[in-house]
């Protein structure tokens, strides 16, 4: 069963919380709405295992598909170079934080601000704080986090969900970020 209760005990996210992406299609009008999207990947994606593969996996998948730019934080770009994927910017998570919430910063590729940060495998409490501070001091910016956990301080979030449901929700945005 899904449910919308933050993992970080004793938190207030405020009376302004993540819209819940109950299907996955969701996700996807939203990473094909926007015009400069940007995916965020934490160590915890390479750690994770999601049947027989890592989260990772899917995440490269995604970007690969759906065309987009990706920041690795701490040594996960070592993991996307394992797998081929040279295009991975390296930055601390904090620091992609404090970029995001700059209306100046042209972002890693240097065109534009980004209008859509989708985060996937930091840990809690780290993805938390970065998407409160997003929340408050960067309102141009949506966010999505494709973790299993519920985030409150995201624009879009999932529920907290089963392993079985995010696998088949992360394969269905897959399939269909490239149509």
């Amino acid at each position: 069963m899904a449910t919308t209760e933050s993992w970080q005990i004793a938190e207030i996210a405020g009376p302004k919380k993540a819209t819940l992406i109950v299907k996955p299609e969701v996700a996807d009008a939203m990473i094909k709405r926007a015009k400069h999207p940007v995916l965020i990947v934490g160590h915890l994606a390479a750690e994770i295992d999601l049947d027989d593969k890592k989260m990772i996996d899917y995440l490269l998948e995604l970007a690969q598909k759906g065309n987009l730019p990706v920041i690795a934080t701490g040594h996960t770009n070592r993991d996307f170079l394992k797998r081929g994927f040279t295009k991975a910017k390296i930055m601390p998570a904090v620091e992609i934080g404090q970029r995001l919430t700059d209306p100046e910063w042209k972002g890693i590729d240097g065109k534009e601000p980004y209008d859509l940060a989708i985060f996937a495998g930091l840990p809690y409490y780290m993805e938390w704080t970065i998407l409160s501070g997003l929340k408050h001091f960067a309102p141009n910016l949506k966010t999505m986090t494709l973790d299993n956990t519920y985030q409150p301080h995201a624009s879009w979030s999932f529920p907290n969900i089963s392993v079985k449901d995010w696998i088949e929700n992360l394969k269905s945005i897959i399939e269909k970020v490239e149509e």
